[in-house]
């Protein structure tokens, strides 16, 4: 039975992304039985998603455009949270930590983006509407690859936790296919194949609610770490050069700095300063990092 928990939020990020278009094709298509808006080019029969959305729908454009960033930049700091409270796989080297904040940053940035192209729609103000449509492509696709970044590295590290690897594989699909389709849709419009560029930006669009839904995956681990295990301390997340005796300091830090721990689910035993392994301490209970979550 699952467990309501932040995974929640990308979920209902993507219903609400995916409501919105799936909204706006149909009242294009069926109620207004493909209708051409005025903010159409005199060549263009497919309408863009700006020009449906500048439309008597605007109000439901600029909600779901609102409320989609809002769950999603959500995920992105509950991940942070989470990832900072030891509850998933911690970021612990200074790279990650600012790969994370430069996560959040152009995600916020691609916020900003959809916010106002949805508010300052295609028909009143063209040129605005298109300075920040490139800002929302452009934001959620540095923020993805900073992420897919990120999550490269902690996987390194972390190798027992496949969940790591499963969501860097999303995104960087996600990353390749979107700038792909962005150029084409790019070049669509400056030689003014407006159909062609239309029927682009429709695919952008849909394919972004899958990136939305792709936070489920790093969120949902979060549930079997809820009632405390996991924290920082406990032996199900702790660092991959832990040692046995139970010292992280700096000697253990250089370890995570320099790839010497790796989170592969075996013991790691403290290393003297001339590179002996030092003797363990009777009774003392070693630390073991957990192989899945």
């Amino acid at each position: 039975m699952l467990r309501l928990s932040y995974w929640i939020l990308p979920i209902i990020g993507g219903i609400t992304w995916l409501a919105t278009l799936l909204g706006l094709l149909l009242y294009w298509l069926l109620t207004t039985n493909r209708t051409r808006y005025d903010s159409m080019s005199p060549t263009q029969s497919i309408a863009y998603i700006s020009d449906v959305g500048a439309s008597p729908l605007k109000p439901l454009f600029v909600t779901g455009c609102v409320l989609t960033t809002l769950l999603l930049d959500a995920s992105f700091l509950f991940d942070r949270l989470l990832r900072h409270r030891g509850r998933l796989v911690p970021t612990t080297t200074r790279t990650e930590h600012v790969l994370s904040v430069l996560t959040i940053f152009f995600a916020l940035l691609g916020t900003v983006g959809l916010v106002l192209l949805s508010v300052f729609d295609t028909l009143r103000h063209p040129l605005l509407h298109d300075v920040f449509l490139l800002l929302f492509i452009a934001g959620y696709v540095l923020s993805a690859i900073f992420i897919c970044w990120e999550y490269q590295r902690l996987g390194q590290r972390w190798r027992g936790h496949r969940v790591l690897r499963v969501s860097f594989w999303i995104k960087l699909v996600f990353v390749v296919v979107e700038i792909l389709l962005a150029i084409a849709f790019v070049s669509c419009t400056f030689t003014q194949n407006y159909n062609y560029g239309a029927v682009l930006e429709w695919i952008i669009a849909f394919i972004f609610s899958a990136y939305v839904f792709s936070f489920y995956v790093d969120l949902y681990p979060a549930v079997r770490t809820k009632n405390g295990a996991g924290r920082p301390g406990s032996p199900k997340y702790a660092a991959p050069a832990e040692v046995a005796g139970g010292s992280t300091g700096s000697e253990g830090d250089r370890e995570l700095e320099d790839g010497r721990g790796r989170g592969d689910g075996e013991p790691f035993a403290m290393r003297s300063v001339g590179g002996a392994q030092a003797a363990r301490q009777p009774g003392r209970e070693e630390t073991v990092v957990a192989s899945n979550f």
